[in-house]
């Protein structure tokens, strides 16, 4: 298992980040390499983000910088399986992930086992975790049962459809907020118009990107925008000073995941067009 550390910048120096230090600093890649666990640790709200691909069964093990006995002694875990089919053992139980299906994991969970159904088409769980304060049942997540809604309108070219895996509402968890949005044929705008949220930071994983196809992904503060160029299966940390929205040259879809003071989703600081440089 590997873990890259991601420190916090302040909005004034990110101002001055040149196109490699933002990519360096903000963009996590490489998240599903054959048998490895490949995590980024982020010291915004110390998030860990990051994608399994079990060729063989990967177990979830302690690693130094939590100081903790077991991954998940002191955190929960949101998986979402954006590749084949594939199977998690949890103390175990098994919990069986098609494509787009999640699992909300519980702190205290010792034993968890990453696996493909078939090795030579390994399942790539992307995850998500956040330290946590109390336990709460670990639960499968069927993409047809969350909180669906449509956002968007085809003059603004971003019609999308946004389902709430983990929250209040839905699966359980202690801060951890966790879903999938995707972008509707034709448009091609994601969270825009564009908001922040300072109480709260997030990141975002863009899959599902067809060809060469690419994402430019706009970030930092309303009136000092800069971008990165995403393309499929990397992710983008965003700090709760930021905005976080994009425009792909082709469909996508992506998951965003959030951690802070609240869970509440509408909980956001719209950013008028006009304010935006």
């Amino acid at each position: 298992m590997k873990i890259e550390m991601r420190e916090t910048s302040h909005p004034q120096e990110f101002k001055v980040y040149n196109t490699d230090r933002i990519r360096q600093e903000f963009l996590i890649q490489n998240l599903f390499e054959p048998d490895e666990i490949s995590l980024a640790y982020s010291f915004y709200d110390r998030m860990v983000a990051g994608g399994v691909c079990p060729v063989k069964p990967l177990e979830l093990t302690a690693h130094k910088e939590l100081g903790t006995q077991f991954f998940l002694e002191r955190r929960e875990m949101g998986v979402i399986n954006v590749g084949p089919e594939g199977k998690i053992t949890v103390d175990g139980s098994d919990y069986s992930l098609a494509r787009t299906e999640g699992l909300y994991i519980g702190k205290g969970a010792k034993n968890v086992t990453f696996a493909s159904l078939d090795p030579a088409k390994p399942a790539h769980f992307y995850v998500l975790s956040a330290p946590a304060h109390q336990t709460l049942p670990t639960e499968k997540i069927d993409p047809g049962d969350a909180e669906t809604v449509e956002l968007g309108t085809p003059e603004q070219s971003n019609v999308r459809t946004l389902r709430k895996y983990i929250h209040p509402d839905g699966a359980k968890s202690c801060q951890l907020c966790m879903g999938m949005t995707t972008v509707q044929s034709g448009s091609v705008w994601n969270s825009m118009p564009c908001h922040t949220h300072g109480r709260r930071m997030e990141v975002y994983f863009y899959f599902d990107l067809p060809g060469d196809s690419v994402l430019f992904h706009l970030m930092g503060q309303p009136d000092e925008t800069r971008h990165i160029v995403v393309r499929n299966e990397e992710a983008v940390i965003s700090p709760n000073w930021s905005i976080h929205a994009g425009a792909g040259t082709g469909s996508y879809s992506f998951i965003w995941g959030m951690i802070g003071e609240n869970q509440v989703f509408s909980d956001m600081d719209a950013v008028e067009m006009a304010d935006l440089r």
